[in-house]
């Protein structure tokens, strides 16, 4: 897939097959009456095989400003944006909680949109490449120790405190049986990627290529995981193309999750590692506002969330870029979602990073934030 700049107030999108351009389009109109989207204004078909889609361009013909991550952005800069941040939030999980209402039912996950969830936990397919076909090599922080990811399976650990697991070829094998074809779950009607570049402020939904049914709580997990690490972390840091290519303002994320402490213990094969996951007021403000919207009351349950959860972990930016220290940090995540013992309150825990002095904000900012 590859997006186009606009021209004249329409945004063009070019897809590589006419099965993927009819798929979208039908995703889209099973929206249009339910939520915010832009109109679509047709497909073209390209001389090599490829199809043009064309939708308002929402920025130039001024219905929308920015995206939810700029939004953030900016809270995390300025408390008094806090309120537009809590409103976009909001209406995001409406959107999701009206399609539950209005369109949910229990089906069979195969009857799903594929391409987040079992393409990617298939055999042979996306997990299977990145951690199991070869020794994956962990440098761990604050040591001059590298173990293999099949080497770290068979120390314990304690990370703040608390014994953890981490064992992923066992967690991949048990994503399989929770995610199988034939496994059913409640769904609903929905954009399918509630990702920060894919939802713009006033409210309205971007992108269509995951629209259609979608399983309840892997849009919940997909948008709490962008706004817990993906949006403020991972993706600017390791894909800054993408991040400043699909933002408006693009600004220096301010979350810096870290490894304060690790020991390692070879005798008793033992790690012992604390952390924080510091995050910027904004986003801390984002994650606590779409939790309590999605999933209730504190102290849930992690159980529907768990598979869903640990894919997008998984599944997303590929092991091999991370350093040893960010690859670490998202194992720990990982195997503190398979515990049964975590809660959502204790998984989306987040200590603040103060905010930047006024000289650090960007030129970019408008002045209507």
């Amino acid at each position: 897939m590859r997006r186009t700049a606009a021209t004249a107030g329409v945004f063009h999108k070019t897809v590589a097959t006419r099965v993927q351009a009819e798929s979208e389009a039908k995703g889209w109109a099973r929206l249009a009456s339910r939520i915010a989207v832009p109109p679509f204004h047709g497909q073209l078909a390209l001389p090599d095989g490829r199809r043009l889609l064309a939708y308002e361009d929402v920025f130039a013909t001024g219905r929308c400003e920015l995206l939810l991550g700029d939004v953030i952005a900016l809270a995390d800069r300025d408390p008094a944006v806090r309120p537009r941040l809590d409103r976009l939030v909001d209406g995001v999980c409406a959107d999701l909680r009206a399609a539950v209402g209005e369109t949910g039912k229990s089906v069979l996950l195969a009857e799903c949109v594929p391409d987040l969830y079992l393409d990617r936990i298939r055999p042979g397919g996306r997990l299977d490449r990145w951690y199991l076909r070869h020794e994956l090599p962990i440098a761990l922080p604050h040591t001059d120790t590298t173990l293999t990811l099949r080497e770290l399976a068979d120390f314990t650990l304690t990370v703040n405190g608390r014994p953890l697991t981490m064992n992923v070829a066992d967690t991949i094998d048990s994503l399989r049986h929770a995610l199988a074809p034939d496994r059913r779950l409640f769904a609903g009607l929905t954009q399918g990627d509630p990702t920060e570049p894919n939802i713009a402020d006033p409210l309205c939904w971007l992108d269509f290529e995951f629209a259609g049914r979608n399983t309840v709580a892997g849009e919940a997990a997909n948008l709490l995981w962008y706004l817990m690490a993906l949006g403020g972390w991972l993706v600017p840091r390791y894909q800054p193309d993408v991040y400043a290519r699909t933002l408006r303002l693009a600004l220096p994320p301010l979350s810096r999750p870290r490894v304060k402490h690790l020991e390692l213990h070879r005798s008793s094969r033992h790690i012992d590692v604390r952390y924080v996951w510091a995050t910027g007021p904004g986003r801390m403000a984002a994650v606590s506002r779409a939790l309590q919207g999605l999933c209730g009351e504190k102290g849930s349950s992690l159980e529907e969330l768990r598979a869903f959860l640990a894919l997008r972990i998984l599944g997303v930016v590929p092991p091999s870029r991370l350093t040893g220290h960010d690859l670490l940090l998202a194992l720990i995540k990982l195997a503190e979602s398979q515990d049964p013992h975590t809660t959502l309150d204790t998984f989306f825990t987040t200590t603040p990073t103060p905010r930047p002095h006024l000289g650090e904000r960007s030129s970019r900012v408008p002045s209507s934030a």
